[in-house]
């Protein structure tokens, strides 16, 4: 039986991520979380309360894990960005290091970092893990090199333990974040929807993302755990490009047609941001158990019973 530390298990990732590892019989599940008191437990899993800031507690929750899958960061949406960018950089770098040091000291075998598609230049063509070329969408700079310096920060550390960095597509689903200042794009317009009869929307809804469930990708990160590389770099998405307005029809038709209207002058996410996933199927076969219409459904469903 291995032993995984999920780091931020109280998280949107770490959450869904324990939800699925918790049920395998080869693993004992180990996660983290910071001052959120009230998220779903689950029995078998032993939690550790703490901040991930400070050393010692990062050397005590690797002592004796095999694999420590990195889930935590201080996250938020586009308007707190575009407002305060470099608020990102200084709390995520200290607890990469910080993560990254105590399991070189503890002799852990694997370590998964999420990284993010930030990290890609502004460009149309659908993005491989080679195209970063370290130039990122203006208001994104900051986070796009925090993310960056991470991941080589990471690729130092690989001659003590293997690495796994993932680049994950725009993930939604049950556990994000849904209030007004941090919510991204999906739980946002989801929080609008159900609270507003007439919606403000940023933007013009001509934005294309690659969108993927957050069960879809944490069931795939489920399976990469198993690779036997020993350093590796993935983006994992659905590797379909979606246009915002068919997001936005989809969850007004769930809410029988709202009135909403565009609100151009607002802060901007990456315009176009298409995710190739060639790599990723060299590994494992892609298979998703949820398309946009399914995945928002349900995405909206958890909300209104959770929040």
């Amino acid at each position: 039986m291995k032993n995984i530390l999920i780091v931020g298990g109280s998280g949107f990732v770490g959450s869904n991520l324990v939800n699925i590892l918790a049920k395998k019989k080869e693993y004992k599940i180990f996660s983290t979380f910071f001052k959120k008191k009230k998220f779903k437990r689950i029995r078998s899993v032993k939690y550790f309360r703490g901040d991930l800031k400070k050393q010692k507690f990062c050397e005590k929750i690797t002592k004796k894990k095999d694999i420590v899958i990195m889930c935590a960061a201080f996250t938020a949406g586009a308007k707190i960005i575009e407002k305060n960018p470099l608020e990102f950089v200084t709390i995520n770098t200290q607890i990469n290091l910080n993560i990254l040091n105590a399991c070189k000291k503890n002799k852990i075998k694997k370590f998964i970092f999420l990284s993010s598609n930030v990290v890609y230049p502004n460009k149309k063509t659908a993005m491989k893990e080679e195209d970063v070329n370290y130039s990122f969408f203006k208001k994104y700079n900051n986070v796009a090199w925090m993310k960056i310096y991470t991941e080589k920060v990471c690729k130092m550390y690989n001659e003590f333990f293997d690495i796994l960095i993932l680049r994950p597509s725009n993930l939604y689903g049950p556990y994000d974040k849904f209030d007004k200042l941090n919510a991204k794009v999906i739980p946002s317009l989801i929080r609008k929807f159900n609270n507003h009869k007439k919606v403000e929307i940023w933007g013009d809804g001509k934005d294309i993302k690659d969108f993927l469930y957050i069960e879809d990708f944490v069931k795939i990160l489920s399976l990469l755990i198993k690779i036997k590389k020993k350093y590796l770099v993935l983006n994992v998405g659905s590797g379909k490009s979606i246009k915002l307005m068919k997001v936005i029809s989809t969850i007004n038709n769930h809410f029988k047609n709202r009135n909403f209207y565009f609100k151009k002058n607002s802060p901007k996410m990456i315009p176009v941001r298409k995710i190739n996933t060639n790599k990723l199927k060299k590994f494992i076969k892609l298979k998703f158990n949820y398309n946009l219409a399914s995945g928002i459904d349900k995405t909206i469903n958890w909300y209104k019973k959770n929040n």
